[in-house]
């Protein structure tokens, strides 16, 4: 038995697990608890599991015990990421694939400036305040701002500041200025279920203070000028407030979003199919692992046939956001190059 994970050859990868019992294999290839995959005897304590994968894939994966029905680490895979809901994944990157290399902050630390701030929400969301952190990179000029549903996340998990850092610090795209807002906890579905209170919390409290704290270009001189970025449901919700508020946001990221919900065709789909077509840029990807990759890849499918400006991507990935915090480049390059 080799004493590292994963073993790769060619396309195909073999996890393997020393001891009397050999635990279950949960992955984002297999759809996590849904299909755990057993393990199988090789010899006496050794026990493997193996599978193909694209060359470009990146996977995050865990060991599940099932008798304690707990999570067990993996001794011979130290990388591990935190998972979003309390716990960590092991990980691996196949051969054709990397992290994004804009990850590293800047000489001397971020360039730009991080100001955190606590904005009312009470009757528009789900909680009497919010927190909001707003970028503004090195200069004077009047800029263009990025809203970011789940900001905390994509600050913190998505490393967003460091990458547009390092992409105005390139010239690869304009400087923009950015409003990271903290999604709404337990009612964050609802919230980014295509929420008009959300729309009218964005409008009366987020640009506002964007407006007040940073050098915003006027929306009203330079209509749609400004931009807005989801993940899964805040993809959702990114694609809907461009919809409704092109004059505002002209151009919207979505990456991995939900456009269907338990199979059934959300209301922002079906304004795309319905409803007259709005002034807008869209960007959307999705990995290949993704349970989402369906939605994604009808809802790109009838963006072309409405004629849309919209770009659509498929990644190695899966639904986390080391897929999306890789796959925001060229999101950003295409949409503020």
């Amino acid at each position: 038995m080799k004493s590292h994970n994963p073993i790769i050859t060619g396309n195909t990868v073999t996890l393997t697990w020393h001891g009397e019992q050999a635990p279950y294999l949960l992955s984002d290839l297999h759809g996590w608890e849904e299909h755990p995959q057993p393990f199988q005897a090789v010899d006496k304590g050794g026990w493997a599991v193996s599978f193909e994968l694209p060359l470009n894939a990146y996977l995050e994966y865990a060991f599940y015990d099932p008798q304690t029905k707990q999570r067990l680490p993996d001794p011979l895979n130290r990388k591990r990421v935190y998972n979003g809901v309390g716990g960590w994944n092991h990980f691996f990157y196949m051969p054709e694939a990397q992290p994004t290399p804009w990850l590293k902050p800047p000489s001397g630390g971020l360039r730009g400036q991080i100001t955190r701030y606590t904005v009312t929400a009470e009757r528009v969301t789900a909680s009497k305040a919010r927190r909001v952190w707003l970028y503004r990179p090195p200069g004077n000029d009047p800029l263009p701002l990025l809203l970011v549903y789940d900001g905390e996340d994509y600050l913190r998990r998505g490393k967003l500041a460091v990458i547009v850092d390092n992409l105005i610090a390139a010239r690869r795209i304009r400087p923009l200025a950015i409003a990271f807002v903290q999604n709404g906890g337990a009612a964050r579905m609802v919230e980014y279920s295509q929420a008009d209170s959300t729309l009218l919390f964005v409008m009366r409290q987020i640009l506002p203070l964007a407006a007040c704290e940073l050098n915003l270009v006027d929306y009203e001189k330079h209509p749609g000028v400004h931009g807005v970025l989801g993940a899964s449901m805040g993809g959702l919700m990114a694609v809907f407030t461009a919809l409704c508020l092109p004059f505002v946001f002209g151009k919207a990221i979505s990456q991995a979003g939900a456009f269907a919900l338990w199979q059934q065709e959300t209301v922002t789909m079906q304004m795309v199919r319905y409803f007259p077509k709005p002034d807008v840029q869209l960007w959307l990807d999705c990995g290949v692992m993704d349970f989402l990759r369906e939605p994604n890849r009808r809802m790109a499918a009838l963006l072309s046939e409405k004629g849309y400006r919209a770009t659509y991507r498929e990644n190695g990935g899966a639904h986390n956001y080391t897929t999306w915090r890789n796959a925001c480049v060229e999101a950003l390059e295409t949409l503020f190059g």
